[in-house]
């Protein structure tokens, strides 16, 4: 090995980020294989390589015995205190081994084949480790391709992948369109990162507020729960820390510019920002928007609750298939029962708290993200 692979080895580690121990073993696990595959089957030898001027050893490992049965692993006592007068059965011997004239070349080309092999092996890894552990987090590609259905996209050092299902229903993408979507998944394969994209997740509707909206990314502003139909709607559920800080004013910002370009990014979607209370009535009355609610009864025990809207908008109130009140039920974790205020006189409000459509649906909660 000369001072010039070191070299080369050396700009390669700043160029690709790969730390000379990986090198270092790398050369060494190469020499080993050049040697043990051209002129040694044993396993009994070593190779100590110096860092600074690229010279390397080769030594057998020998076992000191009182009497010698395999030569080549190894050697007797006495003539390991010839070595060192120290030695003692059972002691290892390491004895230089001067290799073939041509094990030099030999060993160039091994160290060449190992030495990348483990280079993409490190590169691999670092993409790995680059992006592992950073699901739900908002990322900027450029589309690469699209194969089957599926969405590649340029993420720099590697390429991630939006399946159909984490489509938008409706979206059509182009090579060379630049898209936002949240990290899914990210797998190690073995032969390198897998990254599996979505812009169907609720976490895209939270990073695009955080990254729009200041005040939620300084946390006066807090989301406190998403609900999601991809493509066609949204409701968000906004806190806001600071009495002085409309929530619903700062997200849809001066002339409606904040969440313009929020619905921009996701084609049309429409979103509604629904203010957060503790108190659940409240709550619920504020998930069912635009609707004008006139009374909410709650049934702690039951996590259900009856909602009460003039007669004119209990469609508006239910939904298109019965969207806004499945959505609602969605952000605040309620059953919600919606009712008319001619049912609600009718019934003189004895009624079991019960379903009529169908929003039982646990409350998407949008994890944390440190």
């Amino acid at each position: 090995m000369s001072k010039d692979i070191l070299r080369a080895l050396g700009e390669l580690e700043k160029e690709k980020g790969i730390s000379p121990e990986v090198v270092i073993e790398a050369i060494r696990a190469a020499l080993e294989s050049g040697y043990k595959k051209n002129y040694s089957k044993s396993n009994n030898f070593s190779i100590e390589s110096d860092e600074v001027t690229g010279d390397y050893r080769l030594y057998a490992d020998k076992t000191v015995v009182l009497e010698v049965q395999e030569p080549q692993e190894e050697i007797s006592l006495e003539e390991a205190r010839n070595i060192k007068a120290s030695y003692e059965v059972g002691d290892i011997v390491k004895i230089e081994i001067k290799p073939k004239k041509d094990f030099g070349r030999i060993a160039a080309q091994t160290a060449r084949q190992v030495i990348l092999q483990k280079i993409r092996e490190a590169e691999r890894e670092n993409i790995f480790n680059e992006f592992e552990g950073r699901e739900s987090d908002l990322i900027d590609g450029i589309v690469q391709r699209v194969n089957r259905g599926n969405i590649y996209i340029d993420l720099g050092k590697i390429e991630g992948v939006i399946t159909q299902t984490e489509q938008i229903p409706g979206e059509n993408f182009n090579q060379g369109d630049r898209l936002k979507a949240v990290i899914l998944e990210v797998k190690n394969t073995g032969k390198g990162a897998n990254i599996l994209l979505s812009r169907t997740h609720p976490n895209l509707i939270k990073r695009l507020f955080e990254l729009e909206v200041p005040e939620i990314h300084d946390g006066v502003l807090e989301i406190r729960s998403i609900s999601r139909e991809a493509g066609s709607r949204s409701k968000i559920a906004i806190h806001s820390n600071d009495l002085n800080v409309d929530p619903v004013g700062s997200c849809v910002g001066n002339k409606g510019v904040r969440v313009r370009t929020i619905i921009g990014e996701i084609h049309g979607e429409k979103i509604d920002i629904v203010v957060f209370d503790k108190d659940p009535s409240i709550f619920i009355a504020n998930s069912l928007g635009p609707a004008k609610i006139l009374n909410v009864t709650v049934n702690e025990e039951q996590k259900a609750a009856v909602a009460v809207v003039p007669d004119n908008q209990l469609s508006l109130a239910i939904g298109k298939e019965g969207q806004n009140a499945r959505l609602a039920a969605k952000l605040t974790g309620w059953k919600i029962d919606i009712i008319s205020e001619t049912q609600s006189v009718e019934r003189n409000m004895n009624i079991d708290v019960t379903t009529e459509v169908e929003t039982e649906v646990e409350t998407e909660q949008i994890p944390e993200v440190e």
